[in-house]
This record gives structure tokens, sequence and C-alpha cells, in this order.
């Protein structure tokens, strides 16, 4: 993991200075170094300057100078390192707008900051999970592949026909557990735990779907025509035929 030390650098981005400040005190005293910065361009400075490395962002939503989430969307292009957002409604629409935009998980305001440290926490384990300073993994991290797309989680790089794919950490737990069941049915409620360890699984959420979405969109698949995923229906997605 990179940043200054301890268990990694989260940058908190908040115009509610008095939230922001918080949230850097409960994830201080967890072992996370911070960087708290109150608009978009201070974070976005942040988030360009070679000094910092950043492993996971907080975003607000709503931000005096930019939406939030265009913010992610900006710090997209270049990064892969998890994203929370928080919003400011318990509505399903504002959750999957971020998920659209490359978040990986959400926190609705009024939240209790042990909540937040808890999706950090699950966040960041799941993302080092594949990204292992030392290069060790386990047997069964070995890169696997499947007509063409090509996936090693000890490197956490993906490929289709050679050539390379970007995925956020949630798309990549997403390709992970369905090439360890491969040619077999995996329940959405089953990828869900993949991304969130430890979180209850509701049925209405529409988060699995909006992930594979954009995991097809970038390996290049259809979903009437699927290469790669398959859809099963009342079940969840196949990757590769059935065996």
């Amino acid at each position: 993991m990179s940043g200054d030390g301890g268990k990694g650098t989260v940058l908190i981005v908040d115009d509610e200075k008095e939230i922001a400040d918080l949230v850097a005190v409960y994830l201080e005293a967890e072992g996370y170094q911070t960087r708290v910065r109150y608009d978009a361009a201070g974070a976005l400075e942040a988030v360009a300057d070679p000094d910092i490395a950043i492993d996971l962002a907080v975003l607000d939503v709503m931000l005096p100078d930019m939406n939030g989430f265009h913010l992610c969307r900006e710090i997209r292009k270049n990064h892969r390192w998890p994203i929370i957002m928080l919003t400011a409604r318990d509505d399903e629409v504002d959750k999957i707008t971020g998920l659209n935009f490359g978040a990986d998980d959400y926190v609705t305001k009024p939240f209790r900051p042990l909540e937040l440290v808890a999706r950090v926490n699950a966040q960041l384990r799941r993302y080092t999970h594949y990204d292992r300073s030392d290069g060790s993994t386990r047997r069964e991290e070995e890169r696997y592949e499947y007509r063409g797309l090509a996936v090693d989680p000890r490197t956490r790089a993906v490929s289709v026909d050679g050539r390379r794919v970007r995925l956020t950490p949630s798309e990549f737990a997403i390709l992970v557990a369905l090439f360890r069941h491969l040619g077999e049915a995996v329940s959405a409620e089953e990828l869900f735990h993949a991304m969130w360890d430890g979180e209850p699984y509701l049925k209405t959420s529409n988060a699995i779907s909006v992930h594979v979405r954009h995991l097809r969109d970038k390996i290049g698949d259809q979903v009437d025509r699927p290469r790669f995923i398959h859809t099963v229906w009342g079940v969840g997605y196949r990757l590769g035929d059935d065996c």
C-alpha cells in the first residue's frame, strides 16, 4: 500500500469543515494518514501532487466549486484506488449516479463516523488483497484467462486480446469472483459480498447490475450476444459457457 505509513492515506473532501475534520480524527485514530480538502480544486491539487500517495478518497457530493460526481469522474481518469461518496439523501438515484461516475461505495448523511471507518477498512482490505507489494499471492490467485480475457490478481493487470483495460476496484473484484467460479452462475449477493465483505445485502439494490454493466462496457461485451459474461435470469451472472 502507498501512503506515508500506517494503514494508508485517505483523501477527505467535504466543504463542511466540521464533518471533514471529524472524519479525519476517526480515521487517524484507526491508523490512517489523512489529507483534508474543502473543495474540488484542492482535491484535484492533492491528487496531482506527486508527494501525496493516496490510497482511497471520501468525496462529498455537494461541493462549492464542482459536483462531487464530476470530481469522482475526473479522478477516475487516472486512478483506480477506491472512492466512497457521501450523499445527502438516502436516494437510490444518487447512489446509482455515484456508481455510474466510478465510485465504489456510498455512505448517506447523516452517518456515524465509525460506519464510515468500517467502509474504508472494507474497501482497502479488498483493494490491497489484490495489490500486495511483496508480489506474493495464494495459489488460487494465479493468472486467469478465458477467450482472450486475462486477469492477473498479483499485478491487477486486465487485458482483452492484448489490450489493457482499466477497472475500478469494485469491477475488478467482480471479475475475479466470476473467474473463481468459471462456468458457474454466481448470485448477485455473492458478488455483493465480494465487493463489500461484511455489509448487509439488500435485494432492492442495483449496485451490482451497475458495476457489471460498466465491466461489460470496458471489456467489450454485449448483453444480447455475450462473449464473456452471461446473465442468468433470477440468479446472477456467469463468466463462460455452461460446464
